[in-house]
């Protein structure tokens, strides 16, 4: 980089408590000083008039069919909304290790919920959208149902207990090679006392052989048995054909689950507090939560309102050192964490501000900025930070955290629920700077007074020049520069830094690629 790039601009660092209302105040604009104080119609037509000879002079280029279609016109982004109804809800319980995440999947017919040859995988009630013979229903997956149990197993049966409470209809699925047990007939006298529609599906039953077992849990008193195999397949077709006669058209139990509200993925490491802040902004006891790090293994979404404003948080799995590294359960739960990241727009990274940072704290931002989502670092746990802790985080923060100096940073206690308010106001900034577009026009008023205070470094005795500039799309911020020749990466952070400076890019990745295009011959 030359000696005339400006100084990296200031950031407030997460250790002051008014970081998020201080930076509220002017975050979501998009303009900055350059283009203060003058006349906003001059402006405009300026901007139009610089813009229409940029592109006249590109017809000098040799041009790609790619680049033909992107200077025909801005891009617009644009999600679909569709009608939104109440689906009625078909809760799958059981005792542990009975096959209820496999099942799940074979009525998916993809594989959603994390299933290992253990018990006790699934924790969490979990809820996935499902079709059967034109019929749309939620299906709500649960942990393994059991009595007399404490710590986690004690939170994971009460979780399949709210699961039975807000269904319409129940799949109660039985281990057939085993037989009835004690707990399943534990289950059997809390369904019936729930009142709801039972369906007994006697799974494991992988060939004849063991259909006369299946006929063992007609004891149960909850009807016919009916003999599945979710790892084959075998027999679901007609579990779900009478799963359908059992629940109800109009559901007493479900809710709409409305386009509108945006999705926010909760992650970072192992034991950061993920699910303790999802339960601390719903104000329940949604998902389970434990000392033990990985309680949580499959995504878990809930719509939460913080100050008016409805938003689709997503607890996930923590991401642990290499996905590779990791096996069983855990890897699955890796998995499932990218691709909850990738469906999200936000993502909040917790980072535990009471212990020194890690590398696997690095990876986990840098997994959202290459999934081009917009980004809020929080850092939990500050009421257990003490003095001496303060001045580590704060050069921890400058070495391993310098270029993503543009992510709001909060501070909150996910357990007292200390500053979780701050959280919307960062949220808001984030994803208002990754919906944002500047005109053509602009850009190119922009970019012509940055490159005349500082021009690009001469290279081998020849200065790239840029040509024009557009916004290719948003979420993120994508940009296209043509020039003259190759446009090195300082310069290209420089332009970056830049952009963020005068058009507020808070809280969004920004990509800048360029083209190189060079004169036609005569």
């Amino acid at each position: 980089m030359h000696d005339s790039e400006p100084a990296q601009p200031t950031t407030t660092g997460p250790l002051e408590d008014e970081v998020v209302d201080l930076a509220a105040e002017g975050a979501g604009t998009t303009e900055a000083e350059p283009f203060d104080g003058t006349d906003v119609t001059t402006e405009a037509a300026d901007d139009a008039t610089r813009e229409r000879a940029l592109r006249a002079g590109l017809e000098e280029y040799d041009l790609a069919e790619e680049d033909v279609a992107l200077l025909s016109g801005d891009l617009e982004d644009l999600d679909e909304l569709g009608q939104h109804v109440v689906l009625p809800v078909l809760a799958v319980v059981g005792r542990p290790n009975v096959g209820k995440s496999t099942l799940v999947n074979r009525i998916l017919g993809r594989r959603e919920a994390v299933v290992e040859d253990k018990p006790g995988v699934t924790r969490d009630r979990v809820s996935y959208p499902a079709e059967w013979a034109g019929r749309r229903f939620t299906l709500v997956d649960t942990g393994g149902w059991e009595v007399d149990v404490a710590g986690i197993e004690a939170r994971v049966a009460e979780q399949a207990e709210v699961a039975i409470s807000l269904a319409d209809a129940v799949l109660f699925v039985v281990d057939a090679t085993v037989g009835p047990t004690a707990t399943d007939e534990r289950v059997v006298k809390l369904l019936r006392r729930s009142g709801k529609p039972v369906v007994l599906c006697a799974n494991k039953v992988d060939g004849p052989r063991v259909e006369a077992d299946a006929s063992e849990l007609w004891s149960l008193g909850l009807g016919e048995p009916h003999p599945v195999s979710a790892l084959h397949g075998r027999g679901t077709g007609d579990l779900l054909d009478a799963a359908m006669a059992a629940l109800p058209r109009v559901s007493a139990h479900g809710a709409a689950r409305p386009g509108g509200p945006r999705r926010v993925a909760l992650v970072g490491r192992p034991n950061v507090g993920k699910s303790s802040l999802l339960n601390k902004v719903l104000g329940t006891d949604r998902v389970v939560v434990d000392d033990v790090a990985g309680t949580t293994r499959d995504p878990v979404d809930e719509l939460v309102e913080l100050k008016g404003i409805p938003w689709w948080f997503v607890d996930t799995a923590g991401i642990r050192r290499r996905v590779h590294q990791t096996s069983g359960a855990d890897f699955y739960a890796s998995l499932r964490t990218q691709a909850a990241i990738e469906k999200a727009e936000v993502a909040v990274v917790l980072l535990d501000a009471s212990q020194p940072l890690t590398e696997q704290d690095t990876r986990v931002i840098q997994q959202v900025i290459d999934a081009g989502r917009a980004l809020v670092i929080a850092y939990n746990k500050w009421d257990l930070m003490d003095e001496d802790r303060r001045p580590y985080l704060e050069r921890e923060i400058e070495k391993e955290l310098v270029q993503i100096t543009w992510a709001p940073r909060v501070n909150i206690s996910a357990r007292t629920g200390w500053h979780t308010d701050r959280l919307v106001p960062a949220l808001t900034r984030s994803l208002e700077s990754w919906d944002t577009r500047v005109p053509t026009g602009k850009l190119n008023a922009f970019l012509g007074e940055l490159v005349a205070a500082h021009p690009h470094p001469l290279r081998g005795g020849k200065q790239p020049r840029i040509l024009f500039a557009t916004q290719a799309s948003t979420r993120p911020p994508r940009f296209v520069i043509f020039a003259s020749g190759f446009l090195e990466a300082g310069y290209r952070r420089f332009i970056e830094r830049r952009l963020r400076e005068t058009f507020g890019f808070e809280g969004t990745p920004i990509s800048i690629s360029v083209r190189v295009r060079e004169k036609r011959k005569r």
